[in-house]
């Protein structure tokens, strides 16, 4: 089986390196915000926007200009790359298809700068170290060996460091997950409740974002007294992105164990599908009507998104079909107040956040592991088993 599969590693740079990686992003970035702008122009005119063809046409009159010749100093596949990313994120957002759709937006540094070499036969690739068109040869801390074909290769600046993605394709055989379908209830207290017929597996949450709030908070408040983009500035910065990089990476290591995990063991797999966007919206309200008990929902809605759910079900995903396996969501209501023994449904079933006692045939168990069940059941009836 064919799959696209990325190696991200961090590049070793220096000071010779670092001003030509700021400056293909910057350049990068500029081409977007130009075209950004243009466009939003005529669409406020009501005129058709530019596509990736017309983009691309003018962006070379841009170059032979003596205004904007800067634009030949960097590589001109990553600049149409640039553009095609543009193009991209206009069909996405005028797509009504798309559940979560937004217009693309303006490019900032330090949060935008990446750039990527989409031609391979351009690209060398060497254990720790790999060429680029006009950087040279670049050495990376290689943690796992990359196997596969060289596709493309992207690099990006995040929590204080540069990055490499190298992205293959790579024939692989998955051995075959196991004919037995699992329901997965996710909470805060207990992040996955998994039950099958092989039994129940609980996986304790992993606060990433909880276990380094108060250092991220000291090292916000220092931020706050020193004078904006000074040195100083810059260094405690730099300190608060190192911060959120190691949640960001506790975070992925724990999803993506659990995600592998289940992935092997189970070929169908029944999801609760959580609307996280509206499970953690402000409660604040307004001046006129003010929001009830909005400390104790900012705590909860931390929490919830410190559970990297979305991105949780994503992993489960990708990597089910790799494995010839399904990732069915569930809808979850009444999924807690429904017995799952004689399917009584009743709001006071559940006594507390843990506790379930059905008020009917007097089951008593877990809270997760009966909604765990109950989404079993449901996704087993929709599959017509």
């Amino acid at each position: 089986m064919n799959i696209l599969k990325a190696y991200k590693f961090r590049l070793k740079t220096n000071r010779e390196i670092e001003p030509m990686l700021w400056k293909i992003s910057g350049h990068c970035r500029f081409v977007w915000n130009y075209f950004w702008r243009l466009n939003q122009r005529r669409l406020e005119q009501k005129h058709r926007i530019l596509g990736y063809y017309e983009m691309d046409y003018w962006s070379k009159w841009l170059k032979a200009s003596e205004e904007y010749g800067f634009l030949k100093e960097v590589p001109a596949q990553v600049l149409q790359q640039k553009l095609k990313d543009l193009d991209r994120a206009y069909q996405d957002g005028f797509d009504r298809a798309q559940i979560h759709k937004r217009m693309p937006t303006l490019r900032k540094r330090f949060v935008h700068s990446s750039f990527r070499f989409p031609t391979p036969n351009q690209l060398k690739l060497e254990p720790r170290r790999i060429f680029l068109p006009k950087l040279g040869w670049l050495s990376f801390f290689q943690s796992q060996k990359i196997e596969g074909c060289l596709r493309n290769a992207t690099v990006s600046y995040s929590g204080g460091y540069w990055w490499i993605s190298i992205q293959v394709e790579e024939d692989q055989a998955f051995s075959k997950a196991p004919e037995i379908p699992v329901g997965i209830d996710l909470g805060i207290v207990q992040f996955a409740t998994c039950v099958s017929e092989a039994g129940e597996i609980v996986y304790a949450p992993k606060a990433a974002y909880r276990e380094h709030e108060a250092k991220l908070a000291l090292a916000q408040r220092k931020l706050k007294h020193k004078q904006k983009f000074s040195k100083n500035w810059n260094t405690q910065k730099r300190r608060i992105q190192k911060i959120h990089r190691k949640v960001v990476n506790a975070r992925n290591d724990f999803l993506h164990r659990i995600s592998t995990e289940i992935c092997k063991n189970h070929a169908k797999i029944f999801v609760e599908d959580l609307k996280v966007a509206n499970m953690s919206r402000s409660a604040k309200g307004t001046i006129e009507n003010p929001g009830k008990q909005v400390s104790q929902k900012s705590g909860l809605n931390k929490s919830i998104l410190d559970q990297g759910w979305r991105e949780f079900r994503r992993q489960l995903e990708y990597k089910s079909a790799w494995r010839k396996g399904v990732v069915t969501p569930i809808e979850p209501h009444y999924s807690s107040q429904t017995c799952s023994c004689c399917g009584y449904r009743d709001a006071q079933n559940r006594v507390s956040q843990a506790k379930f006692h059905c008020r009917s045939c007097g089951w008593e168990g877990n809270a997760d592991s009966n909604a765990a069940r109950n989404l079993l059941a449901a996704g087993l009836r929709r599959v017509g088993l």
